[in-house]
């Protein structure tokens, strides 16, 4: 069901795939990062605990780039929501006409069933006068 999209949807559907890519790999890239500074592999001319310091606080801003890119999804996620919500114009004006179709039905049958009621009133009633009017102990 791809109906052909103006350039501007067009391009703004690719800048959220590119959106979405650089994200994940963003996140993908800064955890292994993480778990190789976790591992302690990386050996240098610093003493231990200068090293572990650094290691700490590249960890600590992995960490938040990770955050970063979460956010910059949950933005995405948003975005493409609003992008639908703008843009589904066929399939919200099928509900529409669905809801109004079952809506006149709906009130089709309540206005029979109140017309039906109110010629059984007024039966009724003309019922109840005549016999008011002849009866005897008016």
């Amino acid at each position: 069901m791809h109906r052909s999209l103006p350039q501007n949807k067009e391009a703004l559907l690719k800048s959220y795939t590119t959106r979405l890519k650089e994200d994940v790999k963003s996140m993908l890239e800064n955890f292994e990062e993480i778990i190789k500074l976790a591992k302690g592999e990386n050996e240098s001319q610093l003493n231990r605990m200068t090293q572990i310091e650094q290691d700490t606080f590249e960890m600590q801003v992995r960490a938040a780039n990770i955050v970063r890119a979460g956010e910059s999804l949950m933005k995405l996620v948003s975005d493409i929501k609003q992008y639908l919500i703008l843009n589904d114009f066929p399939s919200v004006n099928e509900a529409i006409t669905q809801n109004s179709k079952l809506f006149r039905t709906k009130q089709q049958e309540c206005d029979q069933k109140l017309m039906s009621l109110r010629d059984d009133i007024a039966a009724d009633l003309y019922d109840l006068e005549d016999e008011y009017f002849t009866s005897i102990y008016k």
